[in-house]
């Protein structure tokens, strides 16, 4: 009987572009892929994860190799995909008094993509996630009308070097509080689809956002905004084949 390896013998594969001219091997914690050359234009793809759940492609290919890039990528796949929306439950509540801000730096969760790539483009094979038993939906709102998201329970972190390898990216979330009373965070919710994904080696960051919370008529609301990272390391692709830029929403307690 076939068992899994001891993800604590391995050294783990990195983030990047690899060029397969007969096999590779790539681990990832409690994941195994296999791809291996069957003939002369023809690859085998083979994926085990924790679970004992097989994966197998066969990938035929015009030139006499493979090229692929191993890539975080937005959590919105497992188990299945039926939102755009992440909410983000904070471990520790955040207080702002009035007409304040704070800038704070959070965990979020990742899965992570397998991506062929023909010239400059690149077309998704596969993905997967290491978390898997941390994946989960939430509701916000109501049952009858609230929102699903992607939910996760997170932890702020102390800067960008904070990633956790394979599981979880580092997110900055700019608070302002204008309005006349203070305001305890426990939690935001938002679209992730157009926040991009960076990665380094193993660590991965996440395009931030900034939260305004301010007063329209007599309802408090909060506005949301992207904030993107001016940074070297480099941009993840995109796994979804057609992202649409909608309007922003989301909560905020």
């Amino acid at each position: 009987m076939k068992t899994m390896r001891n993800d604590s013998e391995i050294n783990f594969s990195n983030y990047g572009e690899y060029d397969i001219n007969d096999n590779l091997d790539l681990f990832l914690p409690n994941t195994e892929i296999k791809i291996q050359r069957i003939s002369d234009n023809t690859f085998s793809y083979f994926r085990e994860d924790s679970e004992g759940k097989i994966t197998e492609k066969i990938i035929p290919v015009k030139s006499n190799k493979l090229k692929i890039e191993l890539s975080p990528i937005r959590p919105l796949n497992h188990p299945a995909r039926r939102t755009d929306n992440i909410f983000l439950k904070f471990d520790k509540e955040i207080y702002l008094s009035k007409h304040s801000a704070a800038s704070i730096f959070v965990h979020c969760p990742i899965e992570i993509g397998i991506f062929l790539i023909h010239d400059s483009n690149r077309e998704p094979l596969d993905w997967i996630t290491c978390n898997h038993l941390n994946s989960r939906f939430g509701l916000y709102g109501s049952p009858d009308t609230g929102t699903l998201c992607k939910y996760a329970k997170v932890s702020l972190a102390t800067d960008y070097s904070d990633s956790i390898p394979y599981v979880e990216g580092v997110m900055k979330i700019v608070i302002e509080n204008t309005l006349s009373s203070g305001q305890i965070v426990s939690k935001v919710i938002f679209p992730i689809t157009d926040n991009s994904l960076y990665y380094e080696n193993s660590k991965t960051i996440i395009d931030g956002i900034k939260i305004t919370m301010k007063k329209r008529a007599l309802v408090n609301i909060a506005d949301v905004k992207i904030i993107p990272i001016d940074s070297d390391w480099i941009k993840s692709p995109t796994w979804e084949d057609n992202t649409v830029n909608t309007s922003m929403t989301m909560g905020l307690e």
